[in-house]
């Protein structure tokens, strides 16, 4: 523990030298980028493009190489005598090679339609990331402004010090001519030491609450780290969170589903050739290697599927009532978290506006005490009372001011409308 302690007051000094300065927004802007599943983003794109790209490759003409060699049992014979002619059978060794071209000539846009699917599914799969990284804003929000409540009351610390150090000079100097008693001037270096002690271990805290936020926006940052105190102002916007959009992405992709399921009804037309070299060759009296081809169309139309594809439309219909269930029971639940928020920003204000009166009045109440320290009214312990009623209200202060802005901050990320200052 001492050997932190003496690291700790030995980083102190080299940090202030190069300060590094931290904005909630560059906070922002760095879990978005560092996060591991951050990195997804990119490769669904890539991945949507390949799928997308392969699907479209149906359009062009297929082309196949086949062989085969054959010995069967039996191979058909003419059970008749024809007069001067002699029918040989095909032999029952046989042997093919063959080279296959299909080219599509019309499928209803069904290749169209299956990468619309595609594409829509990666948009679906985009902004789900896109939620969860979203999410982060609240977790980074809490440290930030953690951390920034710690820096506030550590300078609340520095310059409850240095009032108290001048407070211990005067009682040195009234110790010293007799005005004062030995006693005060030690009663007052224990509350200068309890005040190292409290910084010591609000740097301890500090340095924890750094090091979490460093690791999630993928930032190292120093123990004293400046962080700027965002500004937020907080405008009556309509929703524009990120899970909306995802239940209309969502409610698209259903669309082209449905679309596909259309035309995966509608004829589909072929152009094939073929041609080869074999034993026997189209001519299966032949028993001789000889080139062969044929060409030709084909379609093909599934006139009645049973209302399958009625069916599952229907289904899909269904889908689309779930996605507008989930999506007003999110906007409800949204809705009463806003409501929550809005009431701890009323009541924190209004917490405030009696914080301020009350370090006027306690301010008053030192500088008679201060008064009265010097002329040996009133001993140094019920000096120290005052001072730190003082401190206490302003650290109160901090902490209500801190808490208004992590309130203001989340009440913009959960109504979708943060905005960079």
């Amino acid at each position: 523990m001492q050997k932190m302690i003496q690291v700790l007051l030995f980083i102190l000094p080299l940090a202030a030298a190069a300060q590094q300065t931290l904005t909630l927004d560059e906070c922002f802007d760095l879990v978005s980028e560092n996060y591991p599943l951050a990195k997804q983003g990119e490769l669904l794109q890539n991945q949507s493009q390949l799928d997308v790209e392969g699907l479209k490759k149906g359009k062009l003409p297929k082309l196949d190489v086949s062989a085969q060699a054959t010995y069967q049992s039996d191979v058909t014979s003419i059970p008749i005598q024809i007069p001067n002619a002699t029918v040989v059978p095909p032999n029952k060794d046989q042997y093919r090679a063959t080279f296959d071209v299909n080219q599509l000539i019309y499928n209803g846009g069904l290749i169209d339609a299956h990468s619309k699917v595609k594409e829509a599914t990666s948009k679906v799969s985009q902004q789900q990331l896109e939620i969860i990284l979203y999410g982060l804003k609240n977790q980074v929000n809490q440290l930030y402004l953690s951390v920034l409540l710690l820096q506030e009351n550590r300078y609340l610390l520095v310059a409850k010090e240095k009032q108290l150090n001048t407070r211990i000079e005067e009682v040195k100097a009234g110790v010293k001519y007799g005005a004062l008693l030995a006693s005060s001037e030690q009663a007052l270096e224990v509350e200068l030491l309890n005040i190292k002690q409290q910084s010591i271990e609000l740097d301890f805290n500090k340095w924890d609450l750094i090091q979490r936020l460093s690791l999630l926006i993928g930032k190292e940052l120093s123990l004293n780290v400046n962080l700027v105190p965002p500004e937020v102002f907080i405008t009556d916007t309509e929703s524009n969170r990120p899970e909306l959009q995802l239940f209309d992405l969502q409610k698209e992709q259903i669309g082209f589903s449905t679309e596909l399921l259309t035309k995966s009804k509608l004829p589909k037309l072929n152009a094939f050739a073929q041609g080869g070299y074999g034993n026997p060759g189209l001519n299966m009296l032949d028993n001789s290697f000889n080139t062969f081809y044929m060409a030709g169309l084909k379609l093909n139309w599934n006139v009645f599927d049973w209302n399958k594809t009625k069916t599952e439309k229907q289904s899909i219909e269904i889908n689309k009532e779930i996605i507008d269930s989930q999506k007003e029971t999110f906007e409800l639940n949204n809705n009463l978290e806003l409501v929550n928020l809005q009431s701890e920003i009323d009541k924190i204000e209004a917490l405030i506006s009696t914080d301020s009166k009350i370090i006027t009045l306690r301010e008053n109440i030192l500088k008679t005490a201060e008064s009265q320290l010097k002329n040996g009214i009133i001993t140094a312990s019920a000096y120290i009372t005052e001072f730190t009623n003082l401190y206490e209200s302003k650290t109160q202060l901090n902490l209500h001011e801190t808490q208004l802005l992590l309130n203001k901050i989340q009440y913009q990320i959960t109504i979708g409308t943060y905005n960079k200052n």
